[in-house]
């Protein structure tokens, strides 16, 4: 038996605002013993197609799952950094 009830993987991107559609954010997620399968935004446009995902909504799939009782373990691909502001206020190149 596994530990795990899902295996969501995210590649994820802090651009812009949490409310933003990226298309670079993207949600995969596998069961014990199954191959990933691309999770699309809950969001649809009027002809039924998916939005792209935001931020806002992958934290709420997360709670979701949480929520109804799914165990899962979540990998999160995401490359931390601080504002561009940051770097220029103390003059920092990298």
């Amino acid at each position: 038996m596994s530990d795990f009830d899902l295996y969501p993987g995210i590649d994820y991107s802090g651009a812009q605002t949490p409310t933003s559609r990226l298309k670079n954010l993207q949600v995969y997620a596998a069961q014990p013993g199954g191959a990933p399968q691309k999770r699309f935004s809950p969001a649809r446009s009027n002809n039924g197609q998916p939005f792209n995902w935001t931020r806002a909504e992958i934290a709420h799939f997360l709670l979701e799952q949480s929520r109804q009782g799914v165990r899962f373990l979540a990998g999160i691909d995401h490359g931390f950094s601080f504002p561009d502001a940051y770097f220029e206020r103390y003059g920092l190149a990298s």
